[in-house]
């Protein structure tokens, strides 16, 4: 299985935009990765940009909606393995019905 994971188009590594630099800010103190990715599913997309990437493939533009649960639910990933999950602090796109039945 793979995990997308939203990447911010930095910079063109082509003047015909098949392959971009994509970044995104790690954990506090863990800097930035960035990395080369293909561009063709989409075309050129402008610098700023939020894509969906996975092994290096750009799947799909994302709004700022789109983002914020994706951002939620890597989140609530890390938090899981980290053991220290609570499920009112995530996935708040679910409502209360959710989290009040201890999901």
């Amino acid at each position: 299985m793979c995990l997308s994971i939203p990447l911010r188009v930095v910079a063109w590594e082509d003047a015909a935009g098949d392959f971009a630099i994509v970044e995104r800010p790690q954990g506090e103190g863990e800097g930035v990765r960035r990395e080369r990715v293909n561009m063709m599913l989409l075309g050129a997309q402008p610098v700023g940009t939020w894509i969906l990437a996975s092994l290096g493939l750009a799947k799909e533009v994302l709004d700022d909606a789109e983002r914020a649960l994706i951002e939620d639910a890597l989140a609530a990933l890390s938090a899981s393995l980290a053991g220290d999950y609570d499920a009112a602090a995530h996935f708040a796109d679910l409502g209360p019905a959710f989290h009040e039945r201890g999901a």
